[in-house]
């Protein structure tokens, strides 16, 4: 009978190491591809530990000096400033390698910590400035990791090594908020922003690491061009030529305006709080928030990390990725129903958690798999694109609805109906997704079985 030998056959052969064995549990991985996983799961914990540290700062400051309110407002500010970020972000890309791509952008990052460390000590206000920084460093951050992920393995490599190495921000995302929970009601805010910058420090080494040994191992990762800067399209024209990835881009849109409406209402709940547990003490209040958004963190990535350990590697398995885009709508469609019912913030603190968990393990690892059958300008300018101001764009929507919202006194179950009807829009994007996703697949399928040698 006739037949391809499949690339990955003389892998398959090879034992597995006792860490492949053990990761094999939680994923497919294959000989040869634990030490590239665990390096990768290694930068996405330490990103992801970084992030949770400053956003647990983030909120004591945005809440106490400005309120919820201000806190929706600022993060439109966001989207403002990637109208200028992003362009810049791919004409670097079009310049340089990948690497130094990386090691250029992070430092930044790392720069603007120690000034915001120097500042806020010497008593400025700065909560409003840096909530709109924190907002465009954990979407270039993360973007920017797995427009890495994407570039070193192929379609099907990536869909079995994803959920695996997602495990490591998932991990990272419940240290640091565990590690932040403990620090801000000892020492305040501002120690957080020195240790987050170390440890950017070091994820810049292991991107170096991982960059070179890609190089050197071209039986487990994808070095094709891995030096060769980007070719000159923009984000925008990539995204105006391929529905697909326009559609990917309303999908990250709407999903974060009911996020975001979500947090508002959480937000607002939680400042309530505070201002009755400790009165006009601002320190009190800060770390009453610092502390309950320390905790409320520690829950949902513990949800986060049980699904990314336990089930993101089965849903690709058994339901595919087109499969997994519904699972979080279907979440969302139940807890704003179920808040139209009981909304007082125990139950909205759980909503959120089981929300946020599935977000940042089943919906996130979905929507960065969904780059991997792309162009290489695509992973890294319109991912870029679709992850910093796609997102934030989000914002500037649900600053709206705040506004508006605020204006007719909606109350809480008046935006939990506003984002039952936003999810019911989402679901109908994630339909034309899964649509033009299985198209690629068929195409890719063809492909393939055009060019396999036929063995007699």
């Amino acid at each position: 009978m006739a037949g391809a030998e499949s690339p990955d056959s003389h892998q398959i052969a090879k034992p597995k190491s006792i860490v492949e064995k053990a990761l094999s549990l939680l994923a497919d991985v294959r000989a040869g591809e634990g030490a590239g996983v665990l390096l990768l799961g290694l930068n996405s914990f330490l990103l992801l530990m970084s992030y949770y540290l400053l956003k647990t700062v983030r909120e004591p400051l945005i809440l106490t000096q400005g309120g919820a309110e201000v806190k929706a407002y600022s993060a439109a500010a966001q989207a403002l400033l990637l109208l200028a970020i992003v362009p810049a972000y791919g004409a670097l890309a079009s310049r340089v390698s990948r690497i130094r791509l990386i090691t250029r952008v992070t430092l930044i990052f790392v720069s603007n910590l120690l000034l915001f460390y120097a500042f806020g000590v010497a008593g400025v206000r700065e909560g409003v400035v840096f909530f709109v920084w924190v907002g465009i460093f954990n979407v270039f951050v993360v973007a920017q990791f797995w427009s890495f992920a994407n570039d070193l393995y192929s379609e099907s490599n990536g869909k079995r090594l994803f959920p695996a190495i997602a495990i490591g921000g998932s991990v990272g995302s419940l240290v640091g908020a565990q590690t932040a929970a403990m620090i801000v009601k000892v020492t305040g805010p501002y120690p957080l922003m020195l240790i987050a910058a170390g440890l950017l420090m070091v994820c810049i080494l292991i991107s170096r690491v991982i960059h070179h040994r890609a190089a050197s191992d071209a039986a487990h990762f994808s070095a094709v061009h891995a030096d060769a800067p980007l070719a000159r399209t923009g984000a925008l024209e990539l995204l105006l030529r391929d529905r697909y990835l326009l559609l990917i881009a309303v999908l990250v849109l709407l999903l974060n305006v009911v996020n975001n409406s979500g947090e508002f209402l959480l937000g607002k709940l939680v400042t309530a709080e505070a201002i009755r547990t400790a009165g006009a003490d601002l320190i009190g209040q800060q770390k009453y928030i610092g502390e309950f958004y320390g905790h409320y963190e520690v829950w949902y990535n513990s949800v986060a990390l049980g699904l990314q350990m336990f089930a993101v590697s089965r849903i690709f398995r058994y339901a595919g990725v087109r499969g997994a885009l519904f699972i979080l709508p279907a979440l969302a469609i139940g807890s704003y129903s179920f808040l139209l019912w009981l909304p007082v913030l125990p139950v909205i603190r759980w909503l959120k958690i089981v929300e946020n968990g599935a977000d940042y393990s089943i919906q996130n690892t979905t929507v960065h798999a969904l780059f991997l059958p792309t162009s290489r300008e695509a992973k890294y300018k319109a991912k870029a694109a679709i992850d910093t101001f796609f997102k934030r764009a989000g914002d500037v929507l649900e600053a709206g609805v705040v506004k508006v919202g605020s204006a007719f006194e909606l109350g809480i179950k008046g935006f939990a109906v506003v984002n039952l009807v936003l999810t019911l829009v989402w679901l109908v994007v994630a339909f034309g997704i899964a649509r033009a996703h299985g198209r690629r697949a068929e195409k890719e399928l063809q492909r393939k079985t055009a060019d396999a040698p036929v063995l007699a």
